[in-house]
């Protein structure tokens, strides 16, 4: 059941669903992600005004929480918005947050707490 649930949390989502990445209302990057995979990547990659402008909106744990259906990724990033991070360290933290899950999912059965 458990590797049920990691396999769905881990899934490419149609693009139609994917999270896609502006640095305000109406500029896009040219930047999505369709898996928590991609989602991890991009947050290295796009740029700090994109990152700043979706977690001050809740774009993030949003995203995560109605389409991933990953609820504990979502709370992690809710908290995150909550400490109100700025440049590296929120790309860091961020970063990190979204890593220590997709390794949790990815690892092998038997080797989760």
């Amino acid at each position: 059941m458990k590797e049920e649930i990691n396999s769905e949390f881990l899934r490419s989502v149609p693009r139609e669903k994917a999270f896609y990445f502006f640095t305000s209302i109406g500029n896009y990057t040219g930047e999505n992600a369709a898996s928590l995979k991609e989602f991890m990547e991009k947050v290295n990659t796009v740029s700090m005004k994109s990152l700043e402008f979706h977690l001050s909106r809740g774009d993030f744990e949003k995203w995560v929480n109605d389409v991933l259906e990953d609820k504990k990724l979502a709370v992690d990033i809710e908290r995150l918005q909550r400490s109100n991070l700025i440049g590296d360290s929120l790309r860091s933290q961020l970063f990190s947050a979204i890593a220590r899950r997709y390794k949790e999912l990815v690892a092998p059965p038997g080797s989760r707490k």
